[in-house]
């Protein structure tokens, strides 16, 4: 009976787990078809002008065509963090790992 409920939860918690990482990579997904939406209006809004002031070059210069990017940017940086958390960059043994390589190195 124990070791059911016990595989029950381990199962609710891989399923919570999984639906985080589906959710990060679905607004990964809507992210960049978003982006290069409206990115392409800018560009287009820009070079589309009647005074001709931005030809396509320029307007891929505009600091418009980018500043969806970068600040969405930076809360998908923070949705990546909250799902895959700090150990996705170091892994949970990077520290120990690292340890016995330096330790192990007879240059020290």
């Amino acid at each position: 009976m124990e070791r059911a409920f016990i595989e029950n939860q381990k199962y609710i918690k891989a399923k919570k787990r999984v639906k985080k990482i589906k959710g990060f990579y679905t607004h990964f997904a809507v992210y960049i078809v978003v982006n290069i939406f409206l990115s392409g209006i800018i560009i287009f809004g820009l070079t589309s002008g009647s005074d001709n002031e931005y030809n396509f070059l320029k307007a891929m210069s505009n600091f418009g065509v980018y500043a969806t990017w970068l600040f969405w940017g930076i809360g998908l940086f923070f949705h990546w963090l909250g799902v895959f958390g700090s150990n996705a960059v170091f892994g949970k043994n990077w520290e120990k790992k690292q340890l016995e390589k330096y330790m192990d190195d007879t240059k020290l």
